[in-house]
Order: structure tokens, then sequence, then C-alpha cells
């Protein structure tokens, strides 16, 4: 028997991930990819001797025991010696108050230093603590709704991902379970609010929070030695060894479909004790038989994936013919991760002793278009040789902003040019406070801004990870294919919310499970 083709859109993590997984199970791929590297959002680029990295902060989950180590070594990457544990997350600064307290693993140290600035918040504090106590070395915390796709999750994997999860479930529901901007609430000092509040997000939830502290506490948080692409180059090689195909600068314009009388599937797909999977139409359908490419170049395949955009998937590749209520409902009212402007810095210096991380509250902000810019984040990559020559340094520093205002300055290029210039010049005068002399050690300046995410990426207004991963995404679960179009599935952080690289590479996991399963074949997670 031929082995069945399939199409994947987008050479980012989901995409690679896909291939991989189609390759080591039967079936023959190919990936077509917008830019000209893989990655997607897992970007790095050069400028002059200085490698730019602006894409993934750190790697959970990447030492032996854990779920996410042998995600990696299946897909062949995070190879030993190319992380650096993280035994800091980072280092919080009030330049109003100047307060300043750096996380560590030792969470009884952070405790005992928050207590210090707030002794009357002291309860809250052993709150949070005993929070990410109860999640530590909890490695089914780290793939919630990941293990298994939804659509094969029967009652028997439910019963185990919830035994998995017995000594920490409490902590899914209540007050645990509502955004961290409303939990402290409660917290008198407001600095300490501040800070609890910017720990990740706002809007995430509660127990989220406790799993970041978990994961510092247990070490299994490490940074990528040589940036995004050495992790993402290993699994495109991976790819190819197993016969995989990938054509760069190929941008997908349109999906190919055909009409098809549907059937549901045969109730025998569904293994024992397990729901079927579901059927994407009923009476009068579609098929998805290929795609188009800018260049009118025409590829079919017998199966389609889209690792890439969700909306532009939805409603441009696809004409927004295969749409539910539900579907609509979650683009037109969910919130999406807030786009940022990434402002790097190549200098003539280094930092030792500086944390890799540092989060400031200004106290002289600036503006950019209608928002002020009070709390940036530096990145110092000071934890490896690779990002810049001897003695020198890339600096970064992020800062989220508005997408209408970067699309709609972008269509006057010198204006648009200008300001990112002018940006760039109110970030090094922050700078300049707490590092003296940087402003005459800039070498390389590069600004990057949503714009510069979509156009390298198509990802909707910037969004780099997708959906904003507020309680409500994070516990809903979206299905890989589209009402009333077969041969077609999705893949990415817009079908896993919460974004990152675990959902990612997880979600292209899930597609080759599910085809397996169709295609009434066992997966297979190892070399062919």
């Amino acid at each position: 028997m031929a082995e069945k083709s399939i199409i994947v859109i987008g050479a980012g993590l989901a995409g690679l991930a896909t291939g991989v997984y189609a390759q080591m199970n039967g079936y023959q791929s190919h990936i077509f990819e917008h830019d000209s590297k893989p990655g997607g959002v897992a970007a790095a680029w050069r400028r002059g001797d200085y490698l730019i990295d602006g894409g993934i902060h750190f790697l959970m989950g990447h030492k032996p025991g854990q779920p996410l180590y042998d995600l990696y070594r299946e897909l062949g990457t995070a190879p030993a010696g190319s992380l650096v544990d993280m035994t800091t997350y980072g280092r919080f600064l009030d330049e109003v108050s100047r307060r300043d307290i750096v996380v560590t693993q030792d969470l009884e140290r952070l405790a005992s230093e928050l207590k210090a600035i707030s002794p009357a918040d002291a309860r809250l504090i052993d709150e949070l603590i005993a929070g990410a106590r109860a999640m530590q070395s909890s490695g089914a915390l780290y793939e919630i709704g990941m293990g298994s796709p939804p659509e094969l999750a029967g009652p028997l994997d439910q019963f185990k991902m919830m035994w998995g999860l017995r000594k920490v479930f409490t902590y899914f529901s209540g007050k645990y379970a509502q955004p961290m901007s409303d939990y402290v609430q409660a917290v008198h000092d407001p600095w300490l609010r501040q800070f609890l509040v910017n720990l990740f997000l706002p809007e995430v939830p509660v127990w989220f929070v406790f799993m970041v502290l978990a994961l510092m506490a247990d070490g299994q948080m490490g940074l990528l030695a040589e940036g995004c692409p050495g992790f993402v180059r290993p699994i495109e090689q991976r790819y190819k060894a197993l016969g995989g195909q990938v054509t760069y600068n190929a941008t997908v314009e349109e999906i190919l479909m055909e009409d098809s009388n549907l059937t549901p599937q045969p109730p025998s797909l569904a293994g024992k004790g397990e729901s079927p999977l579901p059927v994407s139409g009923r009476g009068r359908g579609g098929v998805a038989v290929g795609v188009r490419l800018a260049d009118g170049h025409e590829q079919r395949a017998d199966v389609v994936v889209s690792a890439a955009d969700g909306y532009s998937t939805i409603f441009k590749l696809l004409g927004g013919r295969y749409v539910d209520e539900k579907t609509k409902e979650r683009y037109r009212t969910w919130k999406l991760i807030r786009p940022t402007v990434m402002v790097s810095f190549g200098v003539a210096r280094t930092f030792p002793d500086e944390s890799h991380l540092i989060a400031i509250m200004l106290q002289n902000p600036f503006v950019v278009g209608n928002q002020k810019i009070e709390g940036p984040v530096i990145r110092i990559f000071n934890y490896s040789p690779r990002f810049a020559p001897p003695g020198k340094t890339v600096v970064q520093v992020t800062f989220e902003t508005e997408w209408d205002y970067w699309n709609d300055l972008q269509k006057d290029r010198p204006r648009y040019e200008a300001e990112k210039e002018r940006v760039a010049a109110e970030v090094l005068a922050r700078l300049e406070r707490h590092f003296p002399g940087i402003k005459a050690q800039v070498e390389v300046t590069d600004v990057a801004t949503p714009y510069t995410t979509w156009r390298y990426t198509l990802n909707y207004k910037g969004a780099y990870m997708g959906w904003l991963p507020t309680p409500q995404t994070l516990m809903t679960s979206i299905p890989r294919t589209l009402p009333g179009l077969a041969n077609f599935y999705l893949a990415g952080q817009w079908v896993l919310p919460g974004g990152g690289v675990p959902p990612c590479l997880y979600s292209g996991r899930h597609v080759v499970q599910v085809l397996c399963r169709r295609d009434g074949k066992p997966f297979t997670t190892t070399m062919p």
C-alpha cells in the first residue's frame, strides 16, 4: 500500500513536530513555510557579530524523568550541553521604591524576603509557597491536556490524568483558579501586589504561577545555550533524516477543497472504552486535497494539516467556509496575547554578575502610541558565549504594545523607521541609569515590532503565543478538526491555548495520533 501523503502548512515547532511524527508513522509529508528558515516565532537572527534571539525564553521539563524530556528526545532536540540550568528566575526592581528582589530556586528564601517587605501579607505569602511546594515533582502537572489528544481520550485516560494530579487537584478550583490579578487584590503592600502580578502574566490563573515557581524549585527550567536555532535545527534535521521534505519561502494562499458526500466514521475506529472520533460533517461537505502557493503552484495530498496562524487558516485560506458558532465566538471574544516591541543592543561590555532577566518598574515611563510604558523586561544574554563575541553581550528590552499603532504606522515607512529609532533611544536612556556608560558601548541596534512578527510569521495581530492564557482558555479543549471538512487538521498554539514550546510540539504529535487511529494502525515514537 502506498504511503499516504500529508501537506503541513508552517515549519514552526508545531509543523516540524507534525512532520517528524508523520514520518515515524509511515506517512510521507511535505512542509511549506512562509519564511526562509524554520522555527516560526521561535526565531533568531544575525546582526553583524551578534545573534538576536527573539523566541524561546526558557525550556521547561528538560531533565530526565519528566514527560517533556521524553518528548524532546523523540524529536531529536535539547541534547545534553545545549541548555544552561536556570538557578535564577529573574530580578524584580522598582525604581521608585528602590525595592529589589531576586527570585531563585530557594522558595524559603523567597518567602523570607517577601515577609520582610510586607509582614502583613505573611499568610498569603505562605499560601503562595505552599502551592508551589505541592506542585513540585508532579510530572503529570506539566502536560495537563497534552498527554493525549481529546479526540482519543477515553475514561481510562481521564482517570490516569486525575490520579496523577490527585495531590494538587484542589488548586484547580476556587480562588486558585481565578486570575492572578484578582487574587492579589487581597495583598496589603502595593509593591508586593505588583511583584506577584508580574511573576508571569496578570491574567494567568493562580495555579499557573504555583507551577512556574515549582518548576524553578525542581530545577526544571533551562536556558538555550545556542538560542532558538539550537533547539529548532535538530528537529528539522531529524525530520529530513526521516525522509520529510520542506520548502521555504513558500507562502500558502489557499487550501484546496473538493465537494464530497461525507459519512460518519465507523465506531470501530474508537478503541475499547473510548469515544468515537468526531465526524467533520454529515451530508454535503468538503474534503481538503492540497494547497495553492502564492506563486500559483498547486500541491496535492491525502491530508492537509495547518500548523500556521489559526485566524489566517480558518478565515482566509479556507475562506471562512467551515466555521461553527463556537469557533466564531472564540475569535470574536477571546483575548490575544499582547504583542511586544523588542529592542536589542549588541554592546561592548559584559555583565557577569547580573541576572539574565530583570523586570523594572520605571520612575520615568515613556509613551509609545497611546500606551505608557511603565514595566519593560530586560534580557541579558550573559549565560552563553554563542550570542556575542568575547567581551560583548546582547541586551534586549521588551514591552507590550498596541498592534493597531504599529500596523498603521508601517504604511508610512519613513515615520515607522523614525519611531523605531525614537523608541530605541528612549529604551537606551533607561538602561543608562542602571548600566552607566552603556550608550557609548552600543555597536548594534535592532528593533522588532508587532508588524515584524506578523511579516515573518503571519501570526494574527502579532500575537506570538496566540490566545492570552486565562483561566478560561487554559481549561478549554479545542478540536483539531473543522465541521464539514474532511482530511484536514489543525496544530499549534491556536488549538492548545497557553502557547509556548510543549503545547506546540504536543499538538503536532496529537494530529498524527488521530491520523493513526483513523487509519487503523498503531502510533509509534521510534525511528523506522
